[in-house]
């Protein structure tokens, strides 16, 4: 028995013994302490919490080197290897998280939208709930700051710049066509529904240096990464039918919309300033397929559009209308694949294809062009830790374009040509703190028909200088092969260029958005040519230059009255351009030196109603008056248009949806086309250049058919 309880204190004795006490302070990179921290020894259960003066105890029967793993919620998880003998008393310093939601962002130049978005400024909803928009994304977003409304092209024009100088990117893959065809002073649309995205980012300059080709902005929009209920949404509207449906099955899904337009009816009893001898008809259609794989996901997303029209077209230098015939077929196919692998490594890659075919008659005269686009593109990220990471990959782009004119007295012409662009970026984002972030980045091309290889550099920063408040800056080098028009008779062109500086200030917090921006845009090598207008025989050079300066403010409050969200946004801009065929450098005819847009949203309950009103306003645009002799020293005046939408829910699930554009019905005239020749006063007469109506009134039925009987389509009206 004595033996016995030997053996047992010696057992005690040397359990204590292997047991070693760990203690030490957990403390901010102020030496502030940090309670309820969590600290434990790893791949042990042995481990304490920092008490309120960041103070933590415990002990362990493990011994030698080992792994101390130190967490908190807004901070950076420490692992520290210590030696277990002497872990006592020791000090342990916690980063702030550059993950935590109150960290800076680089937000110079740069819009986001959607669920994903930090500071969201636009809703993807907004798209079609913003009075006069109907359902055209490039509507919405000119009533942010930085946009032209440009009412008889309809396209986006951004910052002084052409909208040739926008690139449109779906899912990170660029769209060649993103705007339907049409012709002189009647405005297109964009190809694309907003129904299937489920956000945007909006760059207004100074953008990352994975997207290229572009002189002045990139949209890019993002599909929905999976459906959240099948459902299907039948639309009847005064301009014609529409159809989607999404479909789920085990990690897959299908969405898919269709719409039929048809504008005769509609102008038969709104009757149009244009000749039309057949109205818009288009028939299109969206579709987005899905797949999920564990740690991937792939996307493919297919459109079409054929349209057509035919009017009889007015012009000052005929006393015989000129007929326009205009036939229109569009395909785009876009696939992607992102996942993760290895050690925080992400992959993206992705190819686009498409394919535009115009049969256009000209009075007696006809043209025919094609245009194959592609778009191929590899995207590796790596994270080395939550302040570092590094992105880099290529990008190819393949255009094949011809047209063939001929005209009515028997001569045959062809033009066209064939490009290839291949690009190469690198960029890293470095958080030295959360409060002070940098991107730093470049972009090499080269381009086999121009015959040249450019590097564009660019740099952001951003600055957290209260919670809620913080400074961006950019600056980025960029460029852009010449336009189509140009390509076609001139393959010796040299891409054009622009420098951006951009300077930016947000607030946000509480559902409310302040942003302040100005910015500095200059522009080197733009194409001229010596003709009235772009000929196979003109002489072109990259002799033009150019800039554009000025202020931008953003404000939005969805906060501050119950069931009501609004935003204001001002635009001041000088700029002026000396291109194309301009005698001398001026401001463009397309930009307005003030403009601004307020936009409204209402919920009335009692009325089961959303109200949306807005109003645009810009200050006249430059023309050029050949009966004075300064260069573009005419002006247009005011532009404003007051627009109202109203839906009402006559079931959970049913909706009757109206809307008009220009409530006052402002005879807005967005420039003067004059004669060739003067008369026999020797003035030169003119035409002013309106849209085909001054309003349009709009009225549809959208029915929701799902197993979830409170959804319904008022969030997409």
């Amino acid at each position: 028995m004595k033996t016995f309880y030997t053996f047992v204190l010696l057992v005690v004795a040397f359990a204590t013994q292997a047991q070693q006490t760990i203690s030490g302070t957990v403390l901010d990179e102020k030496n502030k302490p940090i309670a309820g921290a969590n600290i434990f020894i790893e791949g042990t259960y042995d481990g304490a919490s920092s008490d309120d003066n960041g103070r933590f105890t415990f002990t362990s029967t493990a011994t030698g080197n080992q792994v101390l793993v130190i967490s908190f919620l807004t901070y950076e998880t420490l692992k520290v290897t210590i030696d277990v003998a002497n872990g006592q008393n020791k000090t342990f310093k916690l980063k702030e998280s550059v993950n935590s939601l109150d960290a800076v962002i680089v937000t110079a130049g740069t819009f986001d939208a959607g669920e994903k978005a930090r500071v969201s400024v636009l809703k993807p909803l907004d798209i079609v709930t913003t009075a006069g928009a109907m359902g055209d994304i490039v509507s919405a977003l000119q009533t942010l700051p930085g946009t032209q409304t440009v009412g008889e092209d309809g396209r986006l024009f951004v910052r002084g710049g052409e909208a040739d100088e926008t690139q449109t990117f779906v899912d990170g893959i660029r769209v060649s066509q993103p705007y339907g065809a049409t012709t002189a002073n009647v405005p297109t649309r964009g190809r694309f529904s907003p129904f299937l995205f489920s956000g945007m980012s909006f760059s207004t300059g100074g953008y990352s240096a994975e997207y290229g080709e572009a002189l002045s902005s990139v949209l890019l929009l993002n599909t929905q990464d999976e459906a959240t209920e099948e459902k299907t949404d039948i639309s009847l509207m005064t301009v014609g039918l529409g159809l989607a449906n999404t479909q789920k099955w085990g990690n897959n899904s299908l969405s898919f919309n269709t719409a039929y337009i048809n504008l005769e009816p509609y102008q038969k009893v709104f009757p149009q300033r244009a000749d039309w001898n057949k109205p818009f008809q288009s028939l299109s259609g969206e579709a987005v397929y899905r797949h999920s794989f564990d740690s991937g996901l792939f996307k493919l997303y297919a459109a079409f559009d054929a349209s057509q029209f035919d009017l009889n077209s007015e012009t000052i230098n005929s006393p015989d209308k000129i007929r326009v015939d205009l036939n229109n077929n569009n395909f785009y196919l876009n696939s992607s694949y992102r996942a993760n692998f290895g050690s925080q490594w992400q992959l993206f890659t992705g190819l686009s294809y498409g394919y535009s075919e115009n049969t256009i008659g000209i009075s007696l005269d006809d043209v025919a062009n094609t245009e194959h686009a592609s778009h191929l593109k590899l995207k590796l990220k790596k994270s080395f830790s939550d302040r570092v990471k590094l992105s880099f990959g290529s990008d190819y782009f393949i255009t094949r374009f011809n047209e063939d004119f001929k005209a009515n007295s028997g001569g045959n012409f062809n033009s066209g040509y064939d490009a290839n662009i291949a690009a190469f970026y690198a960029e890293t984002d470095i958080f030295f703190s959360k409060k002070f972030a940098v991107k730093l980045g470049a972009r090499l091309s080269d381009n086999d028909l121009l015959r040249e290889t450019v590097i564009a550099p660019r740099a952001s920063l951003a600055y957290k200088i209260a919670q809620n408040g913080q400074f961006s800056f950019a600056y980025g080098s960029f460029t852009q092969a010449p336009r189509q028009e140009y390509l076609k008779y001139a393959d010796y062109l040299e891409s054009e260029k622009a420098q951006h500086y951009i300077l930016n200030y947000q607030y946000s917090k509480d559902r409310r958005t302040f942003r302040a921006e100005v910015y500095l845009k200059s522009y080197q090598d733009l194409v001229k040519f010596d003709t009235p207008t772009v000929q196979f025989n003109s002489d072109f050079s990259n002799s033009g230059s150019g800039y554009a300066q000025g202020l931008d403010v953003f404000w939005r409050d969805n906060k501050s009255v119950k069931n009501l969200e609004y935003w204001v946004s001002y635009s001041y801009i000088d700029t002026q351009r000396n291109y194309r065929n301009f005698t001398a450098e001026v401001t463009p005819s397309f930009v307005a030196k003030h403009s601004l847009s307020v936009v409204s949203k209402w919920w009335i309950n009692k009325l089961k109603s959303q109200l949306s009103v807005t109003n645009s306003f810009t200050t006249g645009r430059p023309f050029n008056n050949p009966n004075e002799s300064q260069f573009m020293n005419g002006s247009t005046k005011g532009y404003n248009n007051l627009s109202l939408g109203w839906a009402y829910l006559m079931t959970q699930q049913k909706i009757l949806y109206f809307s008009v554009s220009n409530v006052l019905g402002t005879a807005n005239v967005f420039g003067y086309e004059y004669a060739n020749t003067p008369n026999t006063d020797g003035v030169y007469n003119r035409r002013a250049i309106r849209l085909t109506a001054d309003q349009f009134f709009f009225v549809g039925f959208f029915w929701t058919i799902s197993e979830n009987k409170k959804d319904n389509q008022l969030n997409n009206l």
